[in-house]
């Protein structure tokens, strides 16, 4: 079974619609510049609207032990998101001094990217494969854009990874086909206005990767 995640959650109908579809994984985004940036607390109401559930994934930009702390007192994160330029060292850190799986968001355009996996999987539980942000963009992810899907079929990814990146409701079955992932990531593809998910989109997306999965 594949691993979906619907990222940059912020209201209670994306929440829902995310955790009734059956997405594995919601990301919630501590990274104020994001459009889809929520608080601690705003983050702990959503995650208490539902006992169990979706795994909680937090979503950080070379975060501070102070930022993290102040999310993971009040949100039960099943997994910390590391989408900036944390080293293999900082991330070890962080996963010593938290006691929580660590997924290491890698930028790539071109196969020699790739390369970069190798030191970070000794230290991290996962991998989100993400296109690199476009010139001029000021986010790190959730740019709408793809890198080449080719790139990574048949490669050997060192450890789990969810490919992201430009992904839709229409295109996430050719996604999975072309790249080989086991496990998709969406954020802008899902919303009906920059940083607002459209529940609707978040049904049709994980009905995409599922039915893709039950043909493979």
């Amino acid at each position: 079974m594949t691993a979906v995640k619907i990222c940059g959650i912020r209201d209670a109908a994306g929440f829902d619609a995310a955790a009734e579809a059956g997405a594995e994984m919601v990301g919630f985004v501590f990274y104020p510049p994001s459009p889809r940036a929520v608080t601690p607390a705003e983050a702990a109401a959503l995650s208490a609207r539902l006992e169990g559930g979706p795994l909680r994934v937090g979503l950080f930009v070379d975060p501070t032990d102070a930022e993290l702390e102040a999310v993971l007192a009040v949100v039960p994160l099943g997994l910390i998101q590391l989408h900036g330029a944390e080293s293999v060292a900082r991330c070890a850190e962080i996963r010593a001094r938290f006691g929580v799986p660590v997924m290491k968001a890698v930028g790539i355009a071109a196969p020699e990217d790739l390369e970069a996996l190798a030191a970070y999987a000794p230290v991290v539980d996962r991998f989100l494969l993400d296109a690199k942000p476009p010139a001029g963009a000021s986010l790190p992810g959730g740019n709408a854009a793809a890198f080449d899907w080719r790139l990574t079929a048949g490669r050997v990814i060192p450890r789990p990874w969810l490919l992201a990146g430009g992904l839709t409701p229409e295109t996430v079955a050719e996604a999975i086909r072309q790249s080989g992932a086991a496990g998709v990531d969406v954020s802008s593809g899902v919303e009906r206005a920059r940083g607002v998910k459209d529940p609707g989109r978040i049904r049709e997306f994980v009905g995409a990767a599922r039915h893709i999965i039950c043909r493979q």
